[in-house]
């Protein structure tokens, strides 16, 4: 493995860390600052709709500049971001901070990807996305258990404080193993990057990220309460089983891109169709103990199986310009985290019970499904009268030396 592709996973990891602690934390912040479960649910919409925005804005004013350096400036905005955090008088200024910390998460994880995929050879390509990607996952084992500790023991504010460190951290990792020779300044600039968001096929893989990962959000934002007020586990318990997570998104992550290096749409439905399967069976699940740290681990492989092909899909149908491509998807996905969080947040709020965002996920996933299949069935028919145009060319070249008629 490329140590630039360790660096990378670094930050991911950071990035990861704050996305994910806010689970965690729901209960402490909410309070810490007297706000319902619901109300403090739109601290991970906020940090998810500054990804939003940020992942294209970053993108597209950093064209030009070599990808070195705007990661390492992403990520002292994303340390700025979270020390504001650690910072914030009440809720609006919370709120506002956590907006901030998401600017620099999706033009991180674009460019990143972008860089990671030059790094090695063609076939390659969809590991090595998974393996910056496993920054993302394995924060989900020690990174957001141990900041959920953290911010149970010594207060929600030491905790993004410590995610400031890693932060730090991850910029000393790009700024000593990524080589300014595997970073240049995209040739194309911003004209030729947003001449790649014109196709229709890259839209449908954004719209099936924005719907697929919507399933996981849905009910992963409400996970703490499933777990504590339907399976019976004290809140002390809940570091452990997000771990437990975090494992299962690790391993997805890494089956993932293995298997996309060889059937990339094939990954995609197959993660998805096992969405459906596992946020269906969570009611159920959530009775026991056990079966409730089954449902947990199961979520994090299906949902992290289609990461990997997802981003690459983007890339590819992207080719001419992929770092804005690229960081739109992770816009997408950041979409995909404020959506399903404000679906599971409906299902609650409504009364249908604590584990009702889990069902409302599974629709989310199904037409996922959907939106996957129309993009499949776009990529055959723009395919078609391709095969077609080359094999008319091909019989009518003009044959200079009269020997070989054309068919």
């Amino acid at each position: 493995m490329p140590l630039a592709l360790l660096a990378l996973a670094v930050g991911a990891f950071g990035l990861g860390t704050t996305e994910f602690v806010m689970m965690g934390l729901l209960p402490d912040v909410a309070d810490d600052l007297r706000l319902s479960i619901p109300t403090a649910g739109h601290l991970v919409s906020a940090y998810a709709l500054g990804v939003v925005i940020g992942a294209p804005v970053l993108a597209a004013l950093t064209a030009r500049l070599p990808r070195r350096t705007v990661l390492i400036s992403l990520m002292a905005l994303f340390v700025a971001g979270n020390a504001l955090s650690a910072l914030a008088p009440g809720y609006h200024w919370l709120l506002a901070a956590r907006f901030l910390s998401g600017l620099p998460h999706g033009a991180f994880f674009g460019v990143g990807a972008v860089v990671a995929t030059n790094l090695v050879a063609p076939e390659r390509k969809a590991r090595s996305v998974s393996l910056m990607f496993m920054g993302l996952t394995v924060a989900n084992i020690a990174g957001v258990p141990v900041a959920t500790l953290m911010g149970q023991h010594l207060g929600w504010r030491a905790t993004f404080l410590g995610v400031s460190l890693i932060g730090v951290a991850a910029m000393a990792a790009v700024a000593l193993l990524v080589r300014r020779a595997d970073t240049p300044a995209p040739s194309q600039g911003l004209r030729g990057e947003l001449t790649a968001l014109r196709s229709l096929p890259v839209w449908l893989a954004l719209a099936t990220t924005v719907v697929g990962f919507g399933a996981l959000f849905s009910a992963y934002s409400y996970i703490t309460p499933m777990l504590t007020d339907s399976a019976g586990y004290a809140d002390s318990d809940v570091t452990l089983l997000l771990a437990l997570f975090g494992v299962g998104a690790t391993a997805g992550n890494l089956i993932g891109g293995r298997l996309a290096d060889h059937a990339m749409r094939g990954t995609l439905f197959g993660g998805l169709a096992s969405m459906v399967a596992v946020l269906l069976l969570f009611p159920v699940l959530m009775h026991t103990q056990w079966s409730a740290a089954l449902a947990v681990t199961l979520l994090g492989v299906a949902a992290f199986v289609t990461g990997s092909p997802l981003q690459l899909m983007v890339m590819e149908r992207a080719s001419a310009g992929p770092s804005l491509a690229s960081s739109a998807n992770q816009a997408a996905f950041n979409l995909a985290n404020a959506g399903g969080a404000w679906i599971g947040g409906v299902a609650l709020a409504a009364g249908f019970g604590v584990t009702s965002p889990a069902p409302a996920g599974a629709a989310l996933a199904v037409l996922g499904l959907g939106v996957a299949g129309v993009a499949l069935a776009v990529d055959r028919r723009r395919a078609v009268p391709s095969a077609v145009q080359e094999r008319v060319v091909a019989s009518h070249v003009p044959d200079p030396t009269g020997l070989v008629r054309s068919s």
